[in-house]
C-alpha cells in the first residue's frame, strides 16, 4: 500500500486539486449550449505544442507553454466574435466543430515527420499524469488555478449572468464582448495548464461530465457544484485504484470511470422522475 501511495500520490494530489474549477467551468459550458468548446481549445492548445516541438523546444519548456496559450487565446478571440445572440443558419457549434478537426488535422501534418511523432500525439490525448512526481508540477497550476478561480468569484454576477441569465446580462447592458473574450481567454489558459498535464481526453471528460450527471439530479447552482465536485472527485480515486491495480493508462482509466458515473446517474435520475 505504501508503495502505491509513493506512486500514486503526485496524480492523486492533482486529480483531487485541479478538477474543481474545470468542474465549475464545465457547468457555465453546458449552460451556454457550447459543449465541444472545451474540446476545440483544448486542440488548439495541443496545436500550439506540436509547432513548439517543430521547433525542438521540449513539450515541458516555458515556451511550449507560452506558444500553446497564445494559440489559446486566438481560438478565443474567435469564439467570442463568432457567439452572437440571434439564432443564424450556421451555428456557433458548427465553427467550433470546424476549428476542432483543422486544429487536430495540423497537429497531425506538423508531427507527421518527427521520429516521435505517434507517441507525442498519444500524450496530447492521454496526458503524463504517472510522470507528475513533485510537489512544483502540482502546486503551480493549483496556484494559477487559484488565482483565476479568484477573478471568476470577483466578477461572478458578470459571468454567471451571460451563462446562466443572457437576457438579464442584456438587460443590465454588460458588455458580452468584453465579458466574453474574458471569460474565454480564463478557460483557454485553464484547458491549456490540464492539457500538459492530463490530455485532451481528460480535460473534456472533466469539463463535461460531471456537469451533466448534476444536471440530471439538481438545478441550483450550489447543487449543481457540490454534485459535480462530488462525481469528480469519487471518478478520479477509482481511476487511479483502477489504473494501479489493473496497470491501465491513469487518463484513459478516469475517463472510463467518469463514463460509467454518468450511466449510473442517468439511471438514478430515470428512477427518481418514475416515482
Amino acid at each position: 500500500m505504501s508503495e502505491a501511495f509513493e506512486i500514486m500520490k503526485w496524480p492523486l494530489a492533482a486529480c483531487l486539486l485541479l478538477p474543481g474549477l474545470l468542474v465549475y467551468l464545465g457547468l457555465h459550458i453546458i449552460r451556454r449550449e457550447v459543449i465541444f468548446v472545451d474540446l476545440a481549445l483544448a486542440q488548439v492548445a495541443t496545436l500550439g505544442t506540436c509547432v513548439a516541438i517543430l521547433l525542438h523546444y521540449d513539450p515541458h519548456d516555458w515556451q511550449s507553454y507560452a506558444l500553446s496559450i497564445g494559440f489559446t487565446l486566438v481560438g478565443a478571440a474567435i469564439f467570442t466574435l463568432t457567439r452572437t445572440k440571434e439564432h443564424h443558419q450556421v451555428p456557433q457549434e458548427a465553427l467550433i466543430g470546424i476549428t476542432y478537426v483543422v486544429a487536430a488535422a495540423g497537429g497531425i501534418l506538423l508531427l507527421n515527420n518527427s521520429p516521435h511523432g505517434n507517441e507525442e500525439l498519444k500524450q496530447t490525448l492521454v496526458g503524463e499524469l504517472l510522470y507528475l512526481q513533485n510537489p512544483g508540477q502540482v502546486l503551480k497550476p493549483f496556484a494559477l488555478y487559484a488565482a483565476i478561480g479568484l477573478v471568476h468569484f470577483i466578477f461572478r454576477k458578470q459571468f454567471l449572468a451571460l451563462s446562466f441569465e443572457p437576457l438579464r446580462a442584456e438587460v443590465e447592458g454588460f458588455s458580452f464582448r468584453g465579458w466574453d473574450f474574458l471569460f474565454y481567454a480564463l478557460f483557454g489558459i485553464v484547458v491549456t495548464t490540464f492539457v500538459h498535464i492530463g490530455g485532451v481526453l481528460l480535460v473534456f471528460s472533466y469539463l463535461i461530465i460531471p456537469a451533466v450527471c448534476a444536471n440530471f439530479l439538481a438545478r441550483r447552482l450550489g447543487s449543481l457544484l457540490a454534485i459535480s465536485c462530488a462525481v469528480s472527485t469519487v471518478s478520479s480515486v477509482a481511476g487511479l485504484y483502477c489504473s494501479y491495480t489493473f496497470n491501465w493508462p491513469i487518463g484513459a482509466a478516469i475517463v472510463c470511470v467518469l463514463g460509467a458515473a454518468l450511466l449510473l446517474t442517468g439511471v438514478v435520475a430515470r428512477f427518481r422522475r418514475a416515482s
